[in-house]
């Protein structure tokens, strides 16, 4: 039998029983962190995939289960002023629910946004996987979209891509509080949290991190907006 050679106050009778106790604590201390460290990282993570939503609060809890009182497929909605298209809706399928103090429609496959500007060109596009429309007696009217949010401006060919978007459709502006990238022909920016008008001309991050922008010496090389171009490139 191997030996260290230090004394010991246990008879050699005991030691062997003595060295399985100690194993057998050992492996349930090990078993027993390792459920902490488990949970610990989950608590984590449900914590990171929570707050993206929790500061900006909600209009009201929508319980999904009721049943809609209104199922529309194929929505196209056109809003126009003085003969000059100013916004179109679309969304393959819309569900409207009613209770008491809010009404809310919920766009179960997203819902594409085209925006126009003051010359009828189309100017930007927002989409996403999921979408609902929130008419709240005492928050008032909220737009939210959600899931792999996109935000085109094609005039100046910027895009902004992030998980959740809140949509003002009164005062013309959207706004998050979640993790953001801008991608332009000048670089790319990505932070937390961003407020801009509804057409993505001036956008900012509120909370900005590792951006870069491009230089470009080339003054002749310009970016072209092929959605609204008509005639050749002279």
């Amino acid at each position: 039998m191997f030996s260290t050679g230090i004394p010991t106050p246990y008879p050699a009778a005991v030691l062997p029983r003595l060295r399985k106790s100690v194993h057998k604590n050992n492996g349930a201390l090990k078993r027993r962190f390792i459920a902490s460290l488990t949970v610990a990282v989950v608590a984590t993570a449900a914590t990171v995939l929570y707050s993206c939503k929790s500061e900006l609060g909600e209009a009201e809890k929508i319980d999904l289960d009721e049943t809609p009182m209104q199922v529309v497929e194929g929505i196209f909605h056109i809003q126009s002023e003085n003969g000059v298209m100013q916004l179109r809706v679309e969304a393959r399928k819309m569900e409207r629910y009613v209770k008491d103090t809010v009404s809310y429609e919920i766009f179960p496959d997203g819902f594409n946004v085209f925006i126009y500007n003051e010359e009828g060109l189309l100017e930007t596009e927002i989409n996403s996987q999921k979408a609902r429309h929130v008419d709240s007696k005492e928050e008032g009217e909220t737009w939210e979209a959600f899931g792999d949010v996109v935000v085109s401006n094609i005039i100046k060919g910027e895009r902004l891509e992030t998980d959740t978007l809140y949509w003002d459709k009164e005062n013309e502006r959207i706004f998050t509080d979640c993790y953001v990238k801008m991608f332009s022909p000048s670089g790319f920016m990505q932070g937390y949290g961003i407020e801009s008008d509804q057409r993505a001309r001036h956008s900012k991050i509120l909370r900005p991190f590792d951006n870069f922008f491009i230089i470009n010496n080339d003054s002749t090389k310009t970016y072209v907006d092929s959605v609204n171009f008509i005639g050749p490139l002279l």
